[in-house]
């Protein structure tokens, strides 16, 4: 089992002061390791799915090791950084915390202190090297010792990377492989590939250019081009160009897929390497003689532009040739940027390891998705660009409400890089990356998004009748079908692809279409999102939009039973007939993209009705008995655990159960304060953070899913929770005796919590002085303006609220 540590900054190597501009350098509270492995130590696999490694705020480059995997049926390679794989490269791209088929993993780098055979530097498994000792990572730095005696330290600016390698006695190389990537499972039909490149060397090797060409991942993405500069600090004495031929079996593509070994070829004529039609691997070796232990230091810059563009971000964004100052700048950005933003006490009597998961928390939100404004290739825009949204579908339920009062400036950026994504490719995305839309998992997310955006008035630059027209494309207009293996029947790419049936029969049926329930759970979101920004940009559509979002009321057939109740979304066919062959909501049959539902089973999904929960709570037989079935989900159930609901999809019947892993369940353990028992809203919210969420490796419950984990346990932490699309925050219960934080670029909310080491339930509550009646409050409260949150808190649980339940403000009547 490979171990890990955190080096807070106190124990730091380079030993540099706390960030004068901050006071406190609060990154010496985030934990890097948080979600790196799973249920068994040293294994990734359950886990988190993150990225260890050098980064900035939304940043490009994300710079960190790739390595192997063992074991490809429970391999993880996303993030690159593995527990126990080997070491094949150091790259510059990576994303955070994602799940399906890796993405990424390029523009590399390996320290080797050999390429004689039986090494064969086309081939990363003769030279992939095992690691010795403690990785350490922490904000902005990472390290790694190999087993052939290379250490690695790293990080990363927002275009760049520095690389120090420390060799041992003896030979000293530095391969520079363009056709890596960070490979998928070989049955996956969604892996990517390198299709073509060029490097050139530049100043008798001190320096190297050109660019890679890859395909793929899992979004199925089209080829996009990453330019580079990379530089040595110390000129090497020997630099050769090589190629060989591919052998990857990529369908469509030129390539030799004969299963025999390919081997590079030295091009010792020329400086520069370029992979033709026939698709060629190209690359370069950098060689040092042999001597004395020394280090090599080396810096890369990237671009979707150019490679003068690549070289540009060296120099603006690199000081020096010290790593210390390039961490310093990092930490420097990260606690100015991000941690300075919420402030909690931090001393003696503080429960640190609340500090460490509020400040990780912080930290893994803000690896994605990447700000790629001034790099856009496909087309020129005054617009804001951004890119890696993984997807809009984990993140709209509460992540992007967190960005919209901490991160105000980002947000806005965000939706106006939305739209004009719509402008010019003529969807929203619902996931996106390498400059490519997909893939759509349920509805068209974007609309949740935008609406949550709306509704709590952010406006600034950005162009809300175009994002009006760009929300009423996804709902009306049917995307082509992209024939992803993923799913034959649809477009997985964008828009909704079972629009067809929405549009006719106001609900997706089981016979023409994938999904049938989730989809007509996240169609009606969509369309109550659609209502809620027609009501200020086309009011005529407003009530269209509205009646629409009901559509899943007509998959509620009030004769399925289950476990001792009455009344569950159902498949439903075209013909209006509801399938009664066997139907059991307590499974969902793979929970994948041919199933009746998407990361969970109908008896989730039947909570899943944030638009109108007043008509939810009449359909499951009022107050009393909805409230029975929550207790049955939340309380009488053993949860499945990440790998049993990795493994057995279908046969764990206690899979029914509100799990933090599967983002439609964000709210569910929040839903008692529909019948005013917040009480139990905030028993049940605490049992799932204090179970899933730790300070630790296996600290996440599963996939970050860029953050989207790390979002729900800020909410909880805060003592507050979003109903995205709608202006209404339901009140929980706080985790800290006082928390300010910077909202709205420069207003407070202040939350504090009085009682709290009596015990964590609300007893009562004080918004801006004046005494709260009720669980919710309005977004105009307290999070326009700033404002304080005053809670008392006891051991008692409590029905302290006397006024109305959270309006439902998508409530129709079918």
């Amino acid at each position: 089992m490979r171990l890990l540590t955190l080096v807070l900054r106190t124990l730091w190597p380079f030993g540099f002061a706390t960030v004068a501009t901050a006071q406190v350098d609060y990154s010496r509270y985030v934990n890097p390791f948080i979600g790196a492995e799973g249920p068994f130590p040293g294994q990734g696999y359950g886990g988190g799915d993150i990225f260890v490694g050098g980064a900035r705020p939304f940043g490009v480059a994300k710079v960190g090791i790739d390595t192997t995997a063992a074991n490809w049926s429970i391999a993880v390679l996303n993030g690159g950084w593995t527990p126990d794989g080997n070491v094949t490269a150091i790259t510059m791209m990576h994303e955070s915390g994602t799940g399906g088929a890796p993405k990424y993993g390029i523009i590399p780098q390996m320290p080797l202190t050999s390429i004689s055979p039986p090494v064969n530097i086309l081939d990363n498994l003769t030279y992939s090297q095992p690691r010795i000792g403690q990785d350490t990572a922490s904000v902005g730095y990472f390290r790694t010792q190999l087993q052939n005696g290379v250490q690695i330290e790293l990080s990363a600016s927002r275009h760049a990377g520095i690389m120090e390698y420390s060799f041992p006695k003896g030979e000293k190389h530095i391969l520079v492989d363009l056709s890596h990537y960070l490979p998928g499972s070989p049955n996956d039909p969604n892996g990517q590939f390198y299709i073509g490149g060029e490097i050139q060397l530049l100043e008798n090797g001190q320096s190297y250019s050109g660019y890679g060409t890859y395909i793929g991942g899992w979004n199925n993405g089209a080829p996009f081009t990453v330019y580079f500069y990379g530089e040595f600090g110390t000129k090497p004495d020997v630099a050769r160009v090589f190629r060989g031929p591919n052998t990857d079996p990529m369908r469509g593509y030129q390539g030799l897929a004969n299963g025999e070994p390919s081997f590079a070829v030295y091009e010792n004529s020329t400086d520069k390497g370029t992979s033709g039609p026939m698709n060629d691997r190209v690359g370069a070796t950098f060689s040092w003689n042999s001597g004395a232990e020394s280090s090599i230091t080396s810096r890369v810059g990237i671009s979707f532009i150019s490679i003068e563009k690549a070289r540009s971000y060296i120099h603006s964004e690199i000081p020096s040739w010290a790593l210390n100052d390039f961490v310093e700048l990092a930490v420097k950005e990260w606690n100015e940027d991000v941690f300075s933003k919420i402030q909690v006490p931090l001393d003696d009597t503080m429960n640190l390891t609340n500090v460490r998961l509020l400040y990780s928390s912080l930290y893994f939100i803000h690896l994605m998705p990447s700000d790629r404004t001034g790099e856009n290739p496909l087309w020129e825009s005054d617009e804001p660009s951004w890119d890696d949204f993984y997807t809009l579908w984990d993140i709209f339920r509460c992540t992007v409400s967190f960005y919209h009062i901490f991160q105000p400036t980002y947000y806005e950026s965000m939706i106006r890089g939305l739209i004009d994504i719509w402008r010019h490719q003529g969807f929203l995305p619902d996931g996106r990356s390498g400059n490519w839309n997909g893939l759509v998992q349920g509805g068209s997310n974007a609309d949740n998004v935008l609406a949550d955006a709306y509704v709590k008035g952010l406006r600034g630059s950005i162009n809300w009748t175009d994002g009006y027209a760009a929300m009423k494309t996804n709902a009306e207009r049917v995307p082509y079908n992209t024939y992803d293996p993923t799913d034959f029947t649809a477009s997985t790419k964008e828009g909704r692809g079972a629009l067809v049936d929405w549009l006719e029969l106001g609900y997706v049926s089981q016979d023409r279409s994938t999904r049938c329930i989730s989809r007509t759970v996240e169609y009606s979101l969509n369309d109550f999102a659609l209502s809620q920004v027609a009501a200020g940009e086309m009011p005529e559509d407003r009530d269209t939009y509205l009646r629409r979002s009901a559509g899943w009321q007509r998959i509620w057939n009030p004769e399925v039973e289950s476990l001792g109740f009455t009344g569950f979304l159902a498949p439903k066919f075209s013909n209006g007939e509801f399938n009664n062959s066997g139907y059991d909501p307590l499974y969902c049959y793979e929970c994948e993209w041919h199933a009746y539902t998407y990361e969970g089973v109908p008896w989730e999904y039947s909570f899943v009705i944030p638009h109108d929960m007043r008509t939810l709570i009449g359909l499951m037989g009022g107050p009393e008995i909805f409230e029975a079935r929550l207790d049955l989900m939340t309380k009488h159930f053993r949860p499945a655990t990440r790998l049993q609901w990795r493994r057995h999809y279908n046969t764990y019947k206690h899979r029914v159960y509100p799990q933090p892993q599967n983002e439609p369940d964000f709210a569910t353990p929040y839903l008692y304060n529909y019948i005013n028992k917040q009480y139990k809203s905030v028993l049940r919210s605490r049992e799932l953070a204090y179970q899933y969420f730790h300070d630790a490796p296996n600290g996440l419950p599963g996939n970050s899913d860029a953050g989207a984990m790390n979002t729900w346990l800020l909410w909880q932490m805060l003592g507050i929770y979003p109903l995205v699309t709608t202006n209404i925050y339901l009140l929980s219960s706080p985790w800290f005796p006082d928390l300010n934080m910077t909202i709205n670029g420069d207003k407070v909310l202040r939350v504090i919590a009085k009682g709290l080491d009596d015990g964590y339930f609300v007893q009562r509550v004080r918004i801006n002085g004046e005494a709260w009646e009720r669980n919710w409050f309005e977004h105009a409260d307290v999070m326009e303006m700033g404002g304080v949150i005053e809670f008392e808190l006891g051991p008692e649980m409590t029905m302290w609220e006397r006024g109305p339940v959270p309006p439902s403000l998508g409530h129709v009547e079918l």
